[in-house]
């Protein structure tokens, strides 16, 4: 059930719901799958955010991108969380594109939680579903129903996040036709789920060839506002590998339309973003959401769909996989 204090406007409408619903059936999800067998477990997660994020609001991005980097893997099956079993056999999280990520703790604490109140119940890749849910509801954003019954996989390679994870550096284009329609996605999901980068940060590194040496001759990439070159320059030295920038300056921690207008204004950070606005699969929405006044209805209701959408890829259900115990390691 949606919390008491989420304005209803928020909430997907019956019909999406519903068709939503018909659509995580064929996967074996369903909401409220823990209502006999775990009936407390949305309430302990939403529990735990909301102390974490009223500490550490800039959490729900990187929290937001773990559901998605585990998903492009394997399938949403938590196999972002385990551990490498030795230098020899380093796990997705080891993978070059994910040595950025944080939150694990986050998912350890609120999995604590859950192994108290009911032990071998609840999955880490449920978690992560509902903690990314709950991270954007947390900042703001859109409350969606989350189909829960996933499994936890047993496997974890670092070198699949290197073919199955879009790099920030692809266009619109080549991330659709290599990545998302692979995954069942299509180009309406690609231009919501980026939408997501409205709250949180980058690297410098993540996207400084567009400042200093686009196409190796030491030049700016041309579709960059040419005002908004220097701030980033500013910020970003050339090499530099540790300095933090947000993606959607002076709104990070809210959850809104702001990402689109940065977009329309050629000031998105990574080559992903900036040719949403050039692609004609994708233009003419994040125009619309550019122009978007006052509450985002349209941007918050696709980007619920889009989530459970993403959240059925290639799920775990039944007797396949297992509920670990502990989120990083195999039982």
């Amino acid at each position: 059930m949606a919390p008491k204090d989420v304005p209803s406007m928020i909430l997907l409408n019956l019909a999406l719901v519903l068709l939503l619903l018909g659509s995580s059936d064929a996967q074996g999800l369903q909401v409220g799958f823990y209502q006999k067998t775990c009936p407390k477990a949305e309430e302990i997660i939403r529990k735990e955010m909301t102390t974490i994020m009223s500490l550490a609001p800039s959490l729900a991005g990187p929290l937001l991108r773990m559901h998605f980097h585990d998903c492009f893997v394997r399938g949403c099956d938590a196999s972002i969380l385990l551990n490498g079993t030795d230098q020899n056999n380093p796990a997705e999280k080891d993978g070059r594109p994910n040595l950025s990520l944080r939150g694990y703790g986050v998912i350890d604490r609120i999995k604590a939680k859950l192994e108290k109140a009911c032990p071998g119940i609840v999955s880490c890749a449920d978690i992560l579903a509902l903690v990314a849910r709950d991270g954007v509801l947390l900042t703001k954003g859109p409350y969606w129903e989350v189909p829960t019954g996933r499994r936890d996989g047993k496997i974890s390679v670092a070198s699949e996040t290197l073919t199955n994870l879009p790099p920030p550096f692809f266009s619109t284009s080549q991330i659709l036709n290599l990545f998302f329609i692979p995954k069942g996605l299509n180009a309406k999901d690609l231009v919501v789920l980026s939408g997501g980068h409205t709250i949180g940060t980058s690297h410098c590194s993540s996207f400084s060839n567009r400042l200093y040496n686009f196409t190796g001759n030491g030049d700016a990439d041309p579709m960059l506002d040419k005002n908004y070159l220097p701030k980033l320059k500013s910020k970003c030295r050339p090499n530099d590998a540790t300095t933090i920038v947000e993606m959607d300056p002076g709104s990070f921690k809210t959850f809104d339309t702001s990402y689109y207008k940065l977009v329309a204004k050629r000031r998105a950070l990574f080559t992903s973003d900036a040719t949403l606005i050039l692609d004609s699969q994708t233009k003419a929405y994040v125009e619309r959401q550019a122009q978007a006044n006052g509450f985002p209805s349209e941007f918050f209701r696709d980007f619920g769909e889009s989530m459970v959408k993403m959240g059925n890829i290639e799920v775990l259900t039944g007797n396949q996989g297992e509920i670990r115990k502990k989120c990083a390691f195999v039982n």
